[in-house]
């Protein structure tokens, strides 16, 4: 199974006042999310899974839609009086390997003004030993995490998460908010990847994050490093462009992206 990871020390924690100003605020709000239309991108992937690196598309969809406070869900009507926008990000992946794969999706929900502060994650895991899902969902302060998995000690519960910090599975998103500038560096708190089969309380990293130029494409390109910890390093690229797409991802534990292909529509529809 693919384990969770783990940091012997517990870090010193950054509040979210201290790193919110090097984010914009105004990054989804722009006409370009309104125009009813999903931006579907598709990687070429490749994750450790038993010990041998997996290749597999990787695709993550980017969309604006409407909630209700009510069941705090992507609303059916439209009339009702307590609607506000947020954006979806969801994280699809199928990893083949040699006796089963392994599916996994994450919904990620950010209010539309905060790119920052995650709204809401659920995550899920199928495989042939069993499936996990957990909901983490902000209450104003920190998080309430409730998950139900097929692991010993991990069966079902709920358990507050009380640093209000990003999630290592929101930053292809979070990310291409920055006030992108060479050599931009600030810390933030991180809980590690949620997009696993496990379901223990996840670990909290002071990550480093860094700016500088990238010279490695035909466009031109933001690297974004993080230093989760003195032996976990992470890379994202984004393009320069608004909307800043993510055009590669190398992380700590052997996970790649390369994109391949990127578009707008409505995948919805058949």
């Amino acid at each position: 199974m693919l384990g969770i990871l783990a940091c012997s020390n517990q870090p010193s924690i950054t509040r979210a006042g201290d790193y919110a100003s090097y984010f914009d605020d105004e990054w989804a709000r722009q006409k370009f999310w309104d125009d009813g239309l999903a931006e579907v991108a598709t990687y070429q992937a490749q994750r450790v899974v038993y010990n041998k690196v997996r290749q597999f598309d990787y695709t993550l969809i980017t969309v604006k839609e409407d909630f209700n406070k009510a069941y705090n869900v992507k609303t059916d009507d439209y009339r009702r009086q307590d609607l506000f926008p947020v954006i979806k990000v969801n994280e699809f992946a199928r990893i083949p390997t040699e006796n089963y794969p392994y599916h996994y999706l994450t919904s990620l929900f950010f209010k539309r003004e905060n790119p920052i502060i995650l709204h809401k994650l659920t995550s899920s895991s199928q495989e042939w030993c069993g499936n996990t899902f957990k909901a983490i969902t902000y209450n104003g302060n920190g998080f309430t995490y409730a998950f139900n998995s097929y692991w010993d000690n991990q069966g079902a519960g709920e358990i507050a998460l009380k640093e209000r910090a990003l999630f290592e599975d929101q930053l292809p998103y979070t990310l291409r908010s920055l006030k992108f500038k060479a050599n931009l560096t600030f810390q933030a708190p991180v809980y590690e990847l949620q997009q696993t089969s496990k379901a223990s309380p996840p670990q909290l990293y002071q990550a480093t994050f860094q700016v500088s130029e990238a010279k490695e494409f035909t466009e031109e390109t933001w690297l974004v490093t993080v230093q989760f910890a003195p032996d976990k390093q992470s890379q994202y690229w984004f393009s320069k462009k608004y909307p800043n797409a993510l055009l590669r991802q190398k992380a700590y534990d052997g996970r790649t992206l390369e994109l391949k292909n990127i578009r707008r529509y409505a995948y919805w529809q058949h």
